[in-house]
Protein backbone atom coordinates (compact mmCIF):
# COMPACT_ATOMS: atom_id res chain seq x y z
CA UNK A 1 0.00 0.00 0.00
CA UNK A 2 1.16 3.53 -0.97
CA UNK A 3 0.20 6.22 1.76
CA UNK A 4 0.13 9.88 1.07
CA UNK A 5 -0.73 13.01 3.05
CA UNK A 6 -3.98 14.41 3.46
CA UNK A 7 -4.04 17.76 1.61
CA UNK A 8 -1.83 20.28 3.13
CA UNK A 9 -1.88 18.12 6.65
CA UNK A 10 0.57 16.13 8.28
CA UNK A 11 -2.04 13.53 8.08
CA UNK A 12 -0.93 9.88 6.54
CA UNK A 13 -3.09 8.09 4.74
CA UNK A 14 -3.61 5.20 2.46
CA UNK A 15 -4.06 5.72 -1.22
CA UNK A 16 -7.20 3.84 -1.26
CA UNK A 17 -9.92 4.43 1.50
CA UNK A 18 -12.64 2.03 2.47
CA UNK A 19 -16.07 3.67 2.78
CA UNK A 20 -18.26 1.69 4.94
CA UNK A 21 -21.59 2.36 3.70
CA UNK A 22 -22.37 -1.44 2.43
CA UNK A 23 -22.47 -2.62 6.03
CA UNK A 24 -25.23 -1.68 8.39
CA UNK A 25 -28.77 -3.24 9.67
CA UNK A 26 -30.48 -3.36 6.08
CA UNK A 27 -33.79 -1.86 5.73
CA UNK A 28 -35.48 0.14 2.87
CA UNK A 29 -33.05 2.23 1.69
CA UNK A 30 -30.30 -0.08 1.88
CA UNK A 31 -31.47 -3.10 1.44
CA UNK A 32 -28.11 -4.21 -0.15
CA UNK A 33 -26.12 -3.21 3.54
CA UNK A 34 -24.26 -6.60 4.84
CA UNK A 35 -24.57 -7.15 8.72
CA UNK A 36 -21.92 -7.25 11.27
CA UNK A 37 -20.79 -10.35 10.90
CA UNK A 38 -20.74 -10.79 7.12
CA UNK A 39 -18.83 -6.83 7.18
CA UNK A 40 -16.35 -8.05 9.63
CA UNK A 41 -13.67 -10.01 6.61
CA UNK A 42 -13.77 -6.63 4.99
CA UNK A 43 -12.30 -4.91 8.07
CA UNK A 44 -9.62 -7.65 8.38
CA UNK A 45 -8.59 -7.86 4.88
CA UNK A 46 -8.21 -4.03 4.75
CA UNK A 47 -6.05 -3.55 7.50
CA UNK A 48 -3.98 -7.10 6.56
CA UNK A 49 -3.40 -5.11 2.75
CA UNK A 50 -2.12 -1.37 5.01
CA UNK A 51 -5.09 0.37 4.43
CA UNK A 52 -5.77 2.66 7.03
CA UNK A 53 -8.27 5.21 6.16
CA UNK A 54 -12.12 4.14 6.99
CA UNK A 55 -15.09 6.52 5.80
CA UNK A 56 -18.59 6.44 7.48
CA UNK A 57 -21.40 8.66 8.15
CA UNK A 58 -24.08 9.20 10.76
CA UNK A 59 -27.25 8.54 7.98
CA UNK A 60 -25.98 4.63 6.84
CA UNK A 61 -28.43 2.54 7.57
CA UNK A 62 -28.91 4.93 10.57
CA UNK A 63 -26.09 4.99 12.48
CA UNK A 64 -25.66 1.20 12.24
CA UNK A 65 -22.32 1.38 9.83
CA UNK A 66 -21.11 3.40 12.54
CA UNK A 67 -21.98 1.03 14.81
CA UNK A 68 -20.46 -2.12 12.83
CA UNK A 69 -17.29 0.19 11.38
CA UNK A 70 -16.24 0.87 15.39
CA UNK A 71 -16.66 -2.82 16.27
CA UNK A 72 -14.49 -4.51 14.46
CA UNK A 73 -11.64 -1.41 13.67
CA UNK A 74 -11.77 -0.86 17.94
CA UNK A 75 -11.23 -4.87 17.95
CA UNK A 76 -9.14 -5.48 15.04
CA UNK A 77 -7.00 -2.25 14.68
CA UNK A 78 -4.68 0.36 16.28
CA UNK A 79 -6.70 3.44 16.91
CA UNK A 80 -3.35 5.53 16.45
CA UNK A 81 -2.50 4.27 12.87
CA UNK A 82 -6.18 3.99 11.99
CA UNK A 83 -7.91 7.08 10.61
CA UNK A 84 -11.38 6.90 10.99
CA UNK A 85 -14.27 9.81 9.17
CA UNK A 86 -17.58 10.09 9.91
CA UNK A 87 -20.18 13.13 8.58
CA UNK A 88 -23.28 14.75 9.51
CA UNK A 89 -26.28 17.02 7.75
CA UNK A 90 -28.83 14.08 6.85
CA UNK A 91 -31.92 13.13 8.90
CA UNK A 92 -31.01 11.12 11.74
CA UNK A 93 -34.65 11.22 13.73
CA UNK A 94 -38.39 12.93 12.98
CA UNK A 95 -38.69 16.45 14.21
CA UNK A 96 -37.14 19.51 14.80
CA UNK A 97 -33.42 19.65 14.89
CA UNK A 98 -32.82 16.35 13.46
CA UNK A 99 -31.25 17.50 10.53
CA UNK A 100 -28.92 19.91 9.10
CA UNK A 101 -25.60 21.47 10.21
CA UNK A 102 -27.00 24.07 13.01
CA UNK A 103 -24.74 24.17 16.18
CA UNK A 104 -27.30 21.89 18.11
CA UNK A 105 -27.42 19.78 15.16
CA UNK A 106 -23.26 19.40 15.19
CA UNK A 107 -22.76 18.96 18.95
CA UNK A 108 -25.23 16.40 19.10
CA UNK A 109 -24.28 14.10 15.73
CA UNK A 110 -20.61 14.06 16.91
CA UNK A 111 -21.76 12.92 20.79
CA UNK A 112 -23.62 10.08 19.06
CA UNK A 113 -21.24 9.53 16.33
CA UNK A 114 -18.74 9.05 19.20
CA UNK A 115 -21.19 6.70 21.23
CA UNK A 116 -22.09 4.88 17.78
CA UNK A 117 -18.76 4.04 16.79
CA UNK A 118 -17.06 3.32 20.45
CA UNK A 119 -14.37 5.90 19.86
CA UNK A 120 -13.16 9.12 21.77
CA UNK A 121 -12.42 11.15 18.54
CA UNK A 122 -12.66 11.22 14.47
CA UNK A 123 -9.56 12.04 12.71
CA UNK A 124 -12.05 13.71 10.07
CA UNK A 125 -15.07 14.83 10.68
CA UNK A 126 -17.19 16.32 7.33
CA UNK A 127 -20.33 17.89 6.38
CA UNK A 128 -22.45 15.38 4.04
CA UNK A 129 -23.55 18.40 2.22
CA UNK A 130 -24.25 22.25 2.66
CA UNK A 131 -27.03 23.49 3.93
CA UNK A 132 -28.74 26.29 2.93
CA UNK A 133 -31.16 26.98 6.17
CA UNK A 134 -28.18 27.23 8.20
CA UNK A 135 -25.97 30.85 8.44
CA UNK A 136 -22.48 29.38 7.39
CA UNK A 137 -20.75 31.10 10.28
CA UNK A 138 -22.91 29.04 12.34
CA UNK A 139 -22.17 25.62 11.21
CA UNK A 140 -18.46 26.72 11.05
CA UNK A 141 -17.36 28.21 14.35
CA UNK A 142 -19.58 24.91 15.27
CA UNK A 143 -17.20 22.30 13.70
CA UNK A 144 -13.82 24.77 15.00
CA UNK A 145 -15.50 24.13 18.48
CA UNK A 146 -15.89 20.27 17.86
CA UNK A 147 -11.91 20.51 16.87
CA UNK A 148 -10.99 22.48 19.67
CA UNK A 149 -12.52 20.30 21.86
CA UNK A 150 -10.54 17.13 20.88
CA UNK A 151 -13.50 15.50 19.35
CA UNK A 152 -12.67 15.82 15.72
CA UNK A 153 -8.45 16.01 14.65
CA UNK A 154 -9.83 17.84 11.17
CA UNK A 155 -12.64 19.11 9.26
CA UNK A 156 -14.12 18.21 5.80
CA UNK A 157 -16.79 19.01 3.59
CA UNK A 158 -18.49 16.74 0.71
CA UNK A 159 -20.74 17.87 -2.46
CA UNK A 160 -21.21 21.18 -2.91
CA UNK A 161 -20.69 24.07 -5.51
CA UNK A 162 -16.92 25.32 -5.57
CA UNK A 163 -18.67 29.12 -4.71
CA UNK A 164 -20.12 27.45 -1.33
CA UNK A 165 -16.50 26.27 -1.11
CA UNK A 166 -14.61 28.89 -1.43
CA UNK A 167 -16.61 31.14 0.56
CA UNK A 168 -16.47 28.64 3.44
CA UNK A 169 -12.71 28.20 3.34
CA UNK A 170 -12.24 32.37 3.14
CA UNK A 171 -14.28 32.54 6.45
CA UNK A 172 -12.67 30.10 8.13
CA UNK A 173 -9.45 32.30 7.21
CA UNK A 174 -11.19 35.35 8.33
CA UNK A 175 -12.03 34.15 11.36
CA UNK A 176 -8.78 31.96 12.42
CA UNK A 177 -11.34 28.98 12.51
CA UNK A 178 -10.28 25.26 11.72
CA UNK A 179 -10.10 24.93 8.00
CA UNK A 180 -11.47 22.06 5.74
CA UNK A 181 -8.66 19.87 4.69
CA UNK A 182 -10.78 17.77 2.36
CA UNK A 183 -13.34 17.61 0.09
CA UNK A 184 -15.29 14.36 -0.91
CA UNK A 185 -16.65 15.04 -4.24
CA UNK A 186 -18.49 13.11 -7.02
CA UNK A 187 -15.38 12.39 -9.35
CA UNK A 188 -15.07 9.30 -11.77
CA UNK A 189 -15.17 8.66 -15.81
CA UNK A 190 -18.68 8.88 -16.51
CA UNK A 191 -18.86 12.17 -13.92
CA UNK A 192 -16.26 14.75 -14.23
CA UNK A 193 -18.14 18.04 -13.96
CA UNK A 194 -15.62 18.56 -10.79
CA UNK A 195 -12.63 19.24 -13.38
CA UNK A 196 -14.07 22.35 -14.18
CA UNK A 197 -13.89 24.54 -10.93
CA UNK A 198 -14.24 22.05 -7.85
CA UNK A 199 -10.48 20.33 -8.36
CA UNK A 200 -8.61 23.80 -9.35
CA UNK A 201 -10.18 24.73 -5.96
CA UNK A 202 -9.05 22.40 -4.26
CA UNK A 203 -5.05 22.20 -5.44
CA UNK A 204 -5.21 26.31 -5.39
CA UNK A 205 -5.76 25.70 -1.25
CA UNK A 206 -4.25 22.75 -0.59
CA UNK A 207 -6.97 20.68 0.26
CA UNK A 208 -7.47 16.63 -0.58
CA UNK A 209 -9.99 15.86 -2.90
CA UNK A 210 -11.54 11.91 -1.41
CA UNK A 211 -13.58 11.61 -4.46
CA UNK A 212 -17.34 9.13 -3.70
CA UNK A 213 -18.60 6.50 -6.05
CA UNK A 214 -15.27 6.59 -7.93
CA UNK A 215 -16.32 3.59 -9.65
CA UNK A 216 -19.51 5.03 -10.68
CA UNK A 217 -22.07 2.54 -8.14
CA UNK A 218 -20.11 0.12 -10.12
CA UNK A 219 -21.58 0.81 -13.78
CA UNK A 220 -17.40 1.01 -14.54
CA UNK A 221 -16.76 -2.99 -13.73
CA UNK A 222 -19.77 -4.66 -15.65
CA UNK A 223 -21.39 -4.58 -18.69
CA UNK A 224 -23.67 -1.48 -18.92
CA UNK A 225 -26.59 -3.54 -19.22
CA UNK A 226 -26.60 -5.89 -16.10
CA UNK A 227 -27.87 -5.15 -13.45
CA UNK A 228 -27.04 -6.06 -9.95
CA UNK A 229 -29.38 -5.50 -6.38
CA UNK A 230 -28.13 -2.21 -5.07
CA UNK A 231 -28.66 -0.70 -8.91
CA UNK A 232 -32.58 -1.95 -8.68
CA UNK A 233 -33.14 -0.48 -5.50
CA UNK A 234 -30.43 2.86 -5.21
CA UNK A 235 -33.08 5.46 -6.16
CA UNK A 236 -30.02 8.01 -5.51
CA UNK A 237 -28.01 6.51 -7.73
CA UNK A 238 -30.60 6.07 -10.53
CA UNK A 239 -30.10 10.04 -10.60
CA UNK A 240 -26.47 10.07 -11.40
CA UNK A 241 -25.69 8.66 -14.64
CA UNK A 242 -27.29 8.30 -18.34
CA UNK A 243 -27.44 5.87 -20.99
CA UNK A 244 -24.87 7.50 -23.34
CA UNK A 245 -22.11 6.73 -20.74
CA UNK A 246 -22.12 3.22 -21.62
CA UNK A 247 -19.25 4.22 -24.89
CA UNK A 248 -17.06 4.77 -21.85
CA UNK A 249 -17.58 1.69 -19.79
CA UNK A 250 -16.81 -0.16 -23.29
CA UNK A 251 -13.95 1.90 -23.04
CA UNK A 252 -12.85 1.20 -19.81
CA UNK A 253 -13.42 -3.04 -20.28
CA UNK A 254 -11.57 -2.81 -24.04
CA UNK A 255 -8.34 -1.60 -21.73
CA UNK A 256 -8.30 -3.84 -18.71
CA UNK A 257 -9.16 -6.81 -21.35
CA UNK A 258 -5.31 -5.59 -23.76
CA UNK A 259 -4.01 -4.99 -19.76
CA UNK A 260 -5.61 -8.47 -18.63
CA UNK A 261 -6.70 -6.89 -14.77
CA UNK A 262 -10.43 -6.04 -14.31
CA UNK A 263 -12.42 -2.87 -15.09
CA UNK A 264 -12.51 -1.61 -11.60
CA UNK A 265 -8.53 -1.14 -11.56
CA UNK A 266 -8.68 0.75 -14.91
CA UNK A 267 -10.99 2.95 -13.45
CA UNK A 268 -9.46 3.73 -9.94
CA UNK A 269 -5.97 3.83 -11.51
CA UNK A 270 -7.55 6.75 -13.52
CA UNK A 271 -9.03 8.73 -10.60
CA UNK A 272 -5.54 8.25 -8.60
CA UNK A 273 -4.04 9.61 -11.43
CA UNK A 274 -5.30 12.76 -11.11
CA UNK A 275 -2.63 14.65 -8.61
CA UNK A 276 -5.66 16.33 -6.71
CA UNK A 277 -6.90 12.62 -5.59
CA UNK A 278 -5.09 11.89 -2.00
CA UNK A 279 -7.70 8.50 -1.42
CA UNK A 280 -10.66 7.57 -3.41
CA UNK A 281 -13.36 5.83 -1.00
CA UNK A 282 -14.34 2.42 -2.40
CA UNK A 283 -17.15 0.46 -1.23
CA UNK A 284 -16.99 -3.81 -1.33
CA UNK A 285 -19.29 -5.98 -0.47
CA UNK A 286 -17.10 -8.86 -2.23
CA UNK A 287 -13.65 -9.34 -1.07
CA UNK A 288 -12.70 -9.12 -4.81
CA UNK A 289 -13.83 -5.41 -5.06
CA UNK A 290 -11.24 -4.51 -2.19
CA UNK A 291 -8.39 -6.27 -3.92
CA UNK A 292 -9.10 -4.41 -7.24
CA UNK A 293 -9.40 -1.47 -5.40
CA UNK A 294 -5.37 -2.45 -3.43
CA UNK A 295 -4.02 -3.51 -6.96
CA UNK A 296 -5.12 -0.12 -8.75
CA UNK A 297 -2.83 1.49 -6.87
CA UNK A 298 0.38 -0.12 -8.40
CA UNK A 299 -1.28 0.41 -11.91
CA UNK A 300 0.15 2.88 -14.11
CA UNK A 301 -1.98 4.12 -17.22
CA UNK A 302 -0.10 5.26 -20.00
CA UNK A 303 -0.66 8.89 -21.48
CA UNK A 304 -2.36 7.31 -24.73
CA UNK A 305 -5.03 4.97 -22.23
CA UNK A 306 -5.32 7.83 -20.08
CA UNK A 307 -6.61 10.02 -23.51
CA UNK A 308 -9.00 7.38 -24.94
CA UNK A 309 -10.42 6.97 -21.69
CA UNK A 310 -11.24 10.37 -21.59
CA UNK A 311 -11.34 12.03 -24.74
CA UNK A 312 -15.03 10.97 -25.11
CA UNK A 313 -16.53 12.65 -22.14
CA UNK A 314 -19.71 15.07 -22.82
CA UNK A 315 -20.50 18.03 -20.09
CA UNK A 316 -24.17 17.11 -18.51
CA UNK A 317 -25.61 18.81 -15.17
CA UNK A 318 -24.83 18.62 -11.95
CA UNK A 319 -25.18 15.44 -10.51
CA UNK A 320 -24.81 14.21 -6.31
CA UNK A 321 -25.76 17.72 -4.91
CA UNK A 322 -28.05 20.85 -5.16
Amino acid sequence: MEYTKLGSTGLDVSRICLGTMSYGEANDRWPWALPSDEAKPFFSAALDAGINFFDTADVYSQGTSEEITGRWLNQMGDRDEMVVATKVFNRMRPGPNGAGLSRKAIMTGIDHSLSRLGMDYVDLYQIHRFDPETPLEETLEALHDVVKSGKARYIGASSMFAWQFAKALHLQDANGWARFVTMQDHYNLLYREEEREMLPLCADEGVGSIPWSPLARGKLTRDWDESTTRGETDEFGKTLYQDSDRHIVEKVAEIAEKRGVSRAQVALAWVLANPVVDAPIIGATKLEHLHDAVAAVDLQLDEHELTELGETYAPRGIAGHR
